[in-house]
């Protein structure tokens, strides 16, 4: 493979990887600042070298905030590209919209404005979402302020209710839409409160100071709230008596681990059951037709100090590898695990001392697996480089047929080396934000270690492109 083909591979992989598990948040090991500077440049490098890629990432699993990223900076530099390309890029925002959600879309549609992009392209596309959303009187509700910026900066043509509850909502004795009325109503009624959205009633009761007790109001409303909300109030400890019986059976898998771990230990071991067998219903249903197919699996799983993230990703790099750890157990048709320092119930697994990685690995790969999956930070400490040591003496010297296939999934992205931190140049090391995505991130990362062409790269792309507009 030529020099240059080699670098686009690494460019455009670096690039994927960012976008899956960079949110610019502060990490672990880094500040929010440093991963914004990296992100956003990034951003530019990829769109100004490689745009066609860059809007074909939109098709892959990124996370929402790079999705949301990639369409304004599409948006933004709409002019300096052909009419074939705006509408195949035209394409490619409208199919990932509909799949963002709603909150995150809104706050795009408000950037659009604040930066003043409002070329035809932008209008259309703002109208077909909206025009796209199941229910407006609900939108007009719940997220009133980003529908009332994106009515007026696309100039759309709303049904007459939802336009006036935008604009003159006073006005009206009565709205004929329910939810309309129940939120008029609710300006002055209590009762009406409780049969609206749980955030809409929520900042409706705090902005009018209501009389109302905070417990009172979650009993109240507890009818209302959505699985996710549910899980929100245990987490965050806000829950009381009549809040609770969530269905773990219908939530994702790494937002049910993040649930889990968010229990104290004891909390876990008491609930064992129900909530081992909610994570296996979940990996199972994320595994879906892959199941039972991975062969012989290890998953060497990190559960460092550094796996407790940082106050705003609380606990989500060790909820990554929990996660992971039923994942892989329903794609293996054999499969082991060994934690870093846990042992015993994974469920009762939790963040404490340094990263032996490299003493790890060799425990790993003595099973002598078909496929080692490991996910990790990468901070290797104990002692620094053991592991990328171990990594090129198995490949060169044991195993130089590579029969077992080692891939890297690593939750956290580094904003100085603008990627993820890599265990050796041998490995692929690909960003991880969700469990879920781990099968198809598997399969991305033969892209990572130089093996593969650019045009190979680029069939994976245009194949994953036309399923994903299909």
């Amino acid at each position: 493979m030529e020099l240059s083909e080699l670098t686009a591979c690494e460019d455009v992989v670096m690039f994927v990887n960012a976008a899956v598990a960079a949110t610019g948040q502060r990490e672990f090991h880094a500040e929010a600042a440093e991963q914004r500077l990296s992100l956003e440049f990034l951003h530019d490098y990829v769109r100004t070298n490689y745009r066609e890629i860059y809007a074909a990432t939109l098709a892959l699993d990124i996370n929402d905030h790079n999705a949301a990223a990639i369409v304004l900076g599409l948006l933004r530099s709409a002019g300096e590209v052909p009419l074939p390309q705006r509408r195949r890029e035209g394409a490619l925002i409208a199919a990932r919209l509909a799949r963002l959600p709603p909150q995150r879309v809104y706050r795009l549609l408000r950037t659009l404005r604040a930066e003043g992009i409002n070329n035809r392209r932008t209008r259309a596309i703002v109208r077909d979402w909206v025009a796209g959303r199941p229910d407006l009187a609900f939108d007009a509700v719940k997220y009133r302020r980003g529908l009332t910026t994106a009515a007026g900066h696309a100039h759309l043509r709303l049904p007459a209710e939802v336009g006036t509850a935008l604009f003159d909502w006073r006005r009206p004795a009565r709205y004929e839409t329910p939810i309309l009325e129940t939120w008029r109503r609710a300006h002055y009624d209590k009762q009406a409160l409780f049969d609206l959205p749980y955030t809409v009633a929520e900042g409706l009761a705090s902005t009018r100071r209501r009389d109302l007790d905070r417990a009172e109001f979650l009993r109240a409303i507890a009818p209302r709230l959505t699985e996710l909300e549910r899980l929100r109030l245990q987490r965050s400890g806000a829950a009381v008596d009549g809040v609770g019986g969530q269905d773990l059976g219908r939530v994702p898998l790494t937002r049910l681990a993040l649930y889990a771990l968010s229990l104290p230990r004891p909390g876990r071991a008491r609930r064992r059951e129900e909530l081992t067998d909610a994570l296996r219903a979940a990996a199972r249903r994320a595994a879906g037709r892959r199941a039972g197919t991975w062969g012989d699996v290890v998953g060497l799983l990190d559960d460092s100090y550094s796996a407790s993230g940082s106050a705003v990703k609380r606990r989500r790099p060790l909820a990554v590898a929990l996660a992971t750890h039923y994942l892989l157990e329903a794609l293996a048709s054999r499969y082991r695990t060994i934690w870093l320092n846990h042992e015993g119930d994974p469920l009762l697994v939790h963040p404490i001392g340094a990263t032996p990685l490299g003493r790890r690995l060799v425990d790993a790969l003595e099973l002598r697996p078909e496929r080692l999956v490991v996910v990790s930070d990468g901070w290797d400490n104990a002692p620094p480089g053991q592991a990328a040591e171990v990594l090129r003496i198995w490949r060169q010297r044991l195993d130089p047929a590579a029969r077992t296939s080692i891939v890297h999934l690593n939750p956290v992205f580094d904003g100085d080396a603008f990627d993820v931190r890599r265990l050796a140049p041998s490995v692929p090391s690909v960003g991880v934000r969700a469990a879920e995505d781990a099968a198809a991130l598997v399969e991305l990362a033969r892209f990572a270690t130089g093996t593969a062409t650019f045009a190979e790269l680029r069939v994976f792309l245009d194949d994953r492109v036309e399923g994903f507009l299909a």
